[in-house]
């Protein structure tokens, strides 16, 4: 047995909904990241609650890309499959690479396992075309019930610790030190430690599995990590880094965070986390639909708060009144909207980026409002920060884009020193206009002055109608709102943020990718692939969304081939053609609830070339 130095490596974790595949893989993503490694995954599970066990439809995956440097993407194929059972096998095996290592529990194979799978004859490797020389074939769940005959666990309790056999055989070859998982298990299960124990047992049992048998594989393999940058890192997922960048910001303003939310999938874990800091001046109310959320934060915004509301397309449609009212009213809010598949319930626990145009445009009258969208999901904290600072700073709510591959994909987090950050300073009026103040009386940037209830002398009034410019008091006067509207907008146009950032062939290039939000590992790995076959591309990758970047014309306007790559039927397309004059740019859109595959915008690009 000798071990390969990788560079880098995909492994999908795969089994039924209640297996545990997901807490698998978070625990190795964690222990790769810890460890220096870039990563990036994905988490890919069904919108059925608990589908029937070993059927097709309830197939949970989970898979994550590490890389002894940075990684864009979770990877098209993966180069380890873990199939807890044969569904898992039948319907996972497509995203494994030719040759690539297969890990089975054998005893998730017998003849009812192969019926709920479809497969026609008890040859199930054969019927695959799947080589037995790649298969690791354990019977998992034997071995674990041994493991913990002496531990008191009712035998469905010892099933759930399947994964971490298979987890532990994982850590085996790719040479993972297992004390990373422990003390991750001993976090998780503080309350309970009894179970983590037996789940560290487990892991180790399935680790010395494959020491001692060494199985079929005839290499181990290992990662070493090429980070540049010291300091502490942690597995981080898009949701998670969200709810840190609205506490940072919270932090740096020197205010208490509201969250008014709804549970909605895949956003809910935004309000799980910010639950957990009550410590830290971080209030968060479950309310009883989505209007009362988005509602309830701009009465908290009003009272003074860093105030958020956030959800999913659906209820970004029953946010929308109270969204235009903020916009109104000139508050500061933060608006997350974590992007599924839609329309309707659609897609719920899959991806797309087809609410653009709604959070753009989808309100009432004149509503001009700043989107910013996130572009991986350590990213989510910096554009949480930026959201925050935007919002404060200007008087203005701002949606915050993510989706739900950037949601509840991870990465490897570098721990920020928010020192590092910029200031946060809202717009509160100044003391000398006491007496001569006026709810709509602006600073230099065209901001409304924020007069937080409770300030001699500053007691006012906002509300839905339109006001008067000088006296805040409610007029119908024909000028005075369009004056007003222009007022908004210009607000808006004054934000001033940071030029879009030309990758690649940026001199030479015969097609520029352009695109938005959380593609952009996706059309990064395509670029950097294009440019090693000797293309001449370049990536213009979109955080900023409105107000544009102001260098946006003169970058689109530079290459004689542009293709806009979106998770929609073109939205972000359209919007780039109203706003740049005479552009007319190529498209690739899919809507299939999937991230991109690498290997398809390759060969897509290549055909525009």
């Amino acid at each position: 047995m000798t071990i390969k130095d990788l560079e880098q490596v995909v492994v999908r974790f795969s089994g039924d909904s209640g297996d545990g595949m997901q807490l698998a893989g978070n625990i190795f993503s964690t222990v790769s990241a810890t460890v220096g490694n870039g990563i990036s995954t994905f988490p890919d599970y069904p919108a059925d609650i608990r589908a029937p066990q070993g059927s097709l439809t309830g197939v949970s995956g989970f898979q994550v890309h590490i890389g002894e440097s940075s990684v864009y993407t979770p990877g098209d194929e993966c180069d380890v499959l873990v199939a807890m059972n044969a569904a898992a096998l039948k319907t996972q095996y497509r995203y494994a690479k030719r040759g690539a290592c297969i890990i089975i529990d054998t005893d998730c194979f017998g003849p009812k396992d192969l019926e709920k799978a479809e497969f026609k004859t008890d040859d199930y490797l054969g019927e695959m075309g799947i080589d037995a020389d790649r298969v690791i074939a354990a019977p998992v769940t034997q071995m674990v019930k041994d493991c913990l005959a002496d531990s008191g666990m009712d035998n469905k309790a010892v099933l759930k610790c399947r994964n971490m056999f298979a987890l532990g055989l994982v850590c085996w070859l790719f040479n993972r030190d297992l004390s990373i998982a422990e003390n991750f298990l001993r976090d998780k299960f503080a309350k309970k430690p009894e179970i983590a124990e037996n789940n560290i047992k487990v892991i180790h049992a399935g680790y010395d599995y494959g020491h001692n048998t060494h199985s079929s594989v005839a290499n181990t393999y290992r990662i070493e990590s090429k980070n540049k940058v010291k300091g502490r890192y942690m597995d981080i997922t898009g949701n998670k880094a969200t709810a840190y960048g609205l506490m940072a910001a919270a932090e740096k303003a020197g205010l208490k965070l509201y969250l008014g939310s709804y549970p909605i999938t895949p956003a809910t874990d935004i309000l799980h986390e910010l639950s957990k800091h009550k410590s830290l001046g971080v209030t968060t109310v479950q309310c009883e639909d989505e209007i009362a959320g988005c509602s309830s934060a701009v009465g908290a915004s009003f009272a003074g708060a860093l105030a958020v509301t956030s959800t999913s397309g659906p209820g970004i449609c029953l946010k929308s009144e109270a969204m235009n009212l903020a916009v109104i009213m000139e508050l500061p809010l933060v608006v997350i909207d974590v992007q599924r598949g839609g329309p309707a319930t659609g897609l719920p626990t899959k991806s797309e980026q087809t609410d653009l145009l709604q959070v753009l445009f989808g309100r009432n009258g004149e509503s001009p409002m700043p989107v910013i969208a996130a572009t991986s999901p350590v990213d989510c904290f910096d554009a949480a920060y930026d959201a925050c600072k935007m919002a404060l700073e200007h008087m203005t709510p701002v949606v915050l884009l993510t989706d739900g591959y950037v949601a509840n994909g991870s990465g490897a987090f570098r721990l920020p020193d928010l020192s590092e950050y910029p200031t946060i300073t809202p717009p509160y009026v100044p003391e000398e206009l006491k007496g001569q103040w006026a709810p709509y009386m602006r600073n230099a940037d065209g901001s409304r002055y924020w007069a937080v209830p409770g300030r001699e002398s500053f007691e006012h009034i906002l509300g839905g109608l339109e006001k008067d410019d000088r006296t805040g008091a409610i007029s119908t006067d024909p000028d005075n709102h369009d004056l007003m509207t222009r007022r908004r907008q210009q607000k808006i146009e004054n934000i001033n943020v940071p030029d879009v950032e030309v990758l690649g062939d940026k001199e030479n290039a015969d097609l520029l990718i352009v695109g938005f939000g959380g593609t952009y590992g996706h059309l990064h790995a395509a670029m950097d692939e294009l440019l090693a076959q000797g293309e001449k591309v370049a990536l213009a990758h979109f955080k900023y969304v409105n107000p544009l970047p102001k260098n946006t014309a003169e970058v689109l306007k530079k290459y004689k081939k542009v293709v806009v790559a979106e998770q929609n039927m073109g939205q972000f397309a359209a919007y780039l053609r109203m706003k740049v004059d005479g552009f007319v740019p190529y498209q690739f859109n899919q809507v299939k609830g999937q991230p991109f595959v690498v290997a398809e915008l390759v060969d897509n690009f290549k055909k525009l070339i």
